[in-house]
């Protein structure tokens, strides 16, 4: 199954316009504003009516390398610094004017450099009103006679314009006047003073031809177009002081006859020239204006006034506007005041000047090339597409192009030097734009009714006013009605009677009474006719009358009622205003109440949150410190108990050595004692040739304790162990693995003001200063070697802490055979003759190996202390 292509909407055709090969070029006009006294060169000269010439400042010739020459362009027309704001209307906006009279459209914008006086050419100053006033002042002036009643006219909100009959007309204005009054037309004295006086009676134009059979009304609309957004001038918004409201942009929609306008744009019906320029004064305080280095008041966005005249005529009889909306006919002046090209370089602009600037200036390059394209597929006879929809203001304005309307372009310039350069993009511009021509608009359709119909209408009315007034016809009306009808009657024939036999005389004379007989019974037929007409004429006058009066008196009983309806509606809109205000006043006493509330919870959940978080830190710090207190109490229990278990040890073995010595001094003065009385025994020869060995009495208690002879079994004591080196005055980190086996011997250090880990930690190491590492290990004899691996620790730069090992010391148990301690009897000894030392002592062999650590030493642990066996005498 193929699947259709799916097609675009066909465009729907335009309506077909009446075609006129008249075409008219693009009207373009140059107005050159005066020097300022702060400038010093000026680059424009007029040279005639028509054309101008520039000439390059200093300094300009050599930045373009010597290529200089001087420019000239031309104009329909050229106004010189000292033309007045009236010549330029008169020959500028007043054509304008008569064709949007008689039912043509026309477009009129100012276009140059910003600060070259387009906003004054436009709007003007007190006693010199610009295009603007004098063209309001000039349609009122023309129409002012024939104006329509207010809201005869009403707009659509689709660009189109209904008829409504007298009495829905008088319904809205009670309405409006009652609920939202229209403004009211203000005298000269009473207008802002900005205003005021803008327009000189004297200067005052009318225009020529106007249609009397006709009624007008006026509706007039301001818009800006800002940063490419459209947005009303006049729109009517509720401020809010607290949170104010941004403008809401309006967009562009096509009505039913293709042309271009601002969807949702207010159309304010005004009566007067006054009325018509306070409205647009509202909408210029409204418009986006800043100050620049090169204007004060700087017009940052473009402006379009829009002057909306709608024409109808009247009926048949020339009383009422004829109710057929076909034979209604709008027409509209744009007067546009277009945002001046600059250069932010030279206007210092920042932030949102710098974005306000690049939307002027893309717009009106939009509007260059709009016209380049127009201008080439005139003369190339190209068919390329306009792109009118780049920007706002070339969309709006593209069926005066297309032929809707004459178009005019004031080009302002200022002749100083400094804005030299962006002239010449202007002068440009205007005679590209010269060699545009716009189809000539075609000519509206008459009506077919007869022409003065107004004027009979208020002359009629002028008359049954007057002759109701004075009861009927007057003498002088009878008088001359009377003469008419003696004028009427044949004159009667000469009677002279000249021969008594005249029979011609007599019969004529009969003929002609007979004839004016038959005269007078046609006038009184006529007159009896014409009073009985007259006579219903007055009864017809008359019920109309009694019948107006009647529905007069039941439209006033109607508007007594209303107006009682609306007494007590205002009555009960006080009421509920009061209400309201009581209302509005209890809930901001409620809000502030509400808020003083709101602050005080929330001061008081932040002191509840900052003493919650001190709390929370006083519980961390009292646990870490109980932490601590109790790693302190543990360590220094261990210490205690440690050194308590040292001191213990050390008296007890202390006491031993005493008992020792005691025991050892018994046994040989019992040994003296048991040889002294053995009988028969010779005593030994003194030798000379070794020294004496001194006996066991005078043997020094202290170097026996240095290696004492081994406790009996049935007393066992703790060998006293000596520190080594390690334990010194710093603090040390005594790792010692799970794996380590605890020998139960001298080899075995301990360091006092250690912390002893099984495994270091990062924390451990930083409330140190040295570090040793016990290692076990089995040596090649089978007996277990203890090395102390012993180091420095350093804090590295990134806050860690680091070990660097400096020293190992190795702790190696060995073991001697050492012969059983016995003591030979006195029979052996005579029997033998030995007396060696060794064969009644082993003291020296008890101990070969010992580590020596004293309480209070500064010596580290390992230190080694080896004791050497005597060797027995031959």
């Amino acid at each position: 199954m193929i699947r259709q292509a799916k097609g675009r909407t066909p465009r729907r055709p335009p309506p077909k316009k009446p075609s006129s090969n008249q075409k008219d070029p693009v009207g373009v006009y140059c107005r050159v504003r005066p020097l300022g006294a702060e400038d010093g060169e000026c680059c424009i000269e007029v040279i005639s009516g028509s054309t101008i010439q520039l000439h390059a400042p200093e300094g300009f010739r050599t930045n373009r390398n010597g290529e200089f020459r001087e420019t000239q362009y031309s104009f329909k027309k050229v106004f010189g610094v000292s033309v007045s704001q009236m010549e330029l209307f008169e020959h500028v906006a007043k054509p304008l004017v008569d064709d949007l009279i008689h039912g043509k459209n026309g477009l009129l914008f100012t276009y140059g450099v910003t600060g070259s006086g387009k906003t004054f050419t436009m709007t003007g100053s007190p006693g010199q009103g610009g295009l603007l006033p004098r063209s309001l002042d000039m349609i009122f002036s023309s129409i002012g006679p024939y104006q329509a009643k207010r809201y005869v006219f009403r707009t659509d909100e689709k660009n189109g314009l209904e008829i409504q009959n007298e009495v829905d007309a008088l319904l809205e204005r009670q309405r409006r006047e009652n609920n939202l009054p229209a403004p009211k037309t203000t005298s000269r004295q009473k207008l802002d003073p900005d205003i005021a006086d803008m327009i000189k009676p004297e200067e005052a134009y009318k225009a020529d031809g106007v249609d009397e059979d006709s009624s007008y009304s006026v509706f007039v609309s301001y818009i800006e177009i800002y940063n490419n957004y459209i947005y009303d001038l006049l729109e009517e918004t509720q401020e809010d002081a607290i949170k104010p409201k941004p403008p809401q942009s309006k967009i562009l929609r096509e009505d039913q006859n293709h042309n271009m306008y601002v969807s949702g744009c207010m159309e304010v019906e005004v009566k007067s020239s006054e009325e018509a320029f306070q409205v647009f004064w509202k909408g210029q305080k409204r418009r986006k204006v800043a100050n620049t280095c090169l204007n004060r008041e700087s017009s940052r966005s473009h402006s379009v006034f829009i002057i909306k005249l709608a024409q109808a005529p009247l009926d048949a009889d020339g009383d009422n506007v004829l109710q057929d909306k076909n034979q209604v006919v709008v027409s509209q002046l744009c007067l546009v005041d277009l945002a001046g090209s600059e250069r932010t370089g030279r206007t210092g602009a920042e932030g949102t000047r710098i974005r306000e600037a690049g939307n002027i200036n893309q717009s009106l390059l939009n509007l260059r090339i709009c016209i380049e394209i127009l201008r080439e597929n005139q003369m190339c006879g190209t068919n390329r597409m306009v792109p009118y929809r780049d920007s706002k203001v070339t969309h709006l304005f593209k069926n005066y192009f297309d032929g809707e309307g004459k178009v005019k372009m004031v080009v302002c310039v200022n002749p100083k030097a400094d804005d030299y350069e962006e002239t010449l993009l202007v002068m440009r511009f205007a005679e590209m734009t010269q060699e545009v021509e716009v189809a000539r608009p075609v000519d509206r359709p008459i009506c077919g009714f007869t022409p003065g119909r107004r004027h009979r209408n208020q002359a009629f009315k002028e008359e049954l006013s007057r002759k109701l007034e004075r009861g009927g016809p007057s003498d002088r009306d009878m008088a001359s009605l009377i003469n008419n009808l003696v004028h009427d009657i044949p004159p009667l024939p000469s009677c002279e009677l000249t021969d008594p036999h005249d029979d011609i005389t007599l019969p004529r004379m009969i003929e002609a009474l007979q004839n004016r007989y038959k005269i007078r019974l046609q006038m009184i037929d006529e007159y009896n006719k014409a009073a009985n007409m007259m006579k219903s004429m007055l009864q017809e006058v008359d019920s109309d009358r009694i019948a107006k009066s009647n529905f007069t008196q039941e439209q006033n009983d109607k508007l007594v009622e209303k107006d009682r309806i609306i007494q007590s509606n205002k009555m009960e809109i006080e009421r509920l205003e009061k209400i309201t205000k009581t209302q509005e006043q209890k809930i901001d006493i409620l809000q502030k109440t509400t808020k003083l509330y709101e602050e005080d919870k929330r001061s008081l959940q932040q002191e509840l949150e900052t003493r919650e978080q001190r709390l929370q830190k006083e519980l961390s710090d009292k646990r870490r410190l109980e932490q601590r207190m109790h790693g302190v109490v543990t360590d220094t229990q261990h210490k205690w108990e440690k050194e308590c278990d040292r001191r213990v040890n050390a008296k007890q073995l202390e006491m031993q050595n005493k008992l020792w010595v005691k025991d050892e001094k018994l046994k040989q003065l019992k040994a003296i004692v048991t040889e002294s009385k053995t009988p028969g025994r010779p005593e030994p020869p003194p030798r000379q040739t070794q020294p004496r060995r001194p006996i066991r009495e005078e043997r020094i208690p202290a170097k026996r304790s240095a290696s004492p002879s081994p406790i009996p079994t049935a007393t066992p004591v703790r060998p006293l162990h000596r520190r080594s080196r390690s334990a010194g005055g710093e603090k040390w980190v005594d790792h010692k693995p799970s794996s380590s086996m605890d020998l139960g011997t001298v080899l075995q250090p301990v360091i006092p003001n250690a912390i002893q880990v099984s495994a270091p930690t990062e924390k451990t190491l930083s409330k140190c200063d040295r570090y040793v590492l016990t290692h076990q290990e089995v040596a090649s004899d089978g007996e277990i070697k203890t090395k102390l691996i012993k180091g420095d620790v350093m804090k590295t730069r990134g806050g860690g802490q680091a070990v660097q090992f400096t020293d190992i010391e190795t702790l190696k148990q060995e073991i001697t055979p050492v012969p059983s301690r016995k003591r030979k009897s006195s029979e052996e000894k005579r029997a033998n003759g030995d007396q060696s030392d060794g064969a009644w002592t082993d003291v020296e062999t008890r101990c070969s190996v010992a580590a020596e650590m004293r309480a209070g030493s500064h010596m580290g642990p390992g230190y080694e202390h080896r004791g050497i066996t005597k060797r027995r005498k031959p």
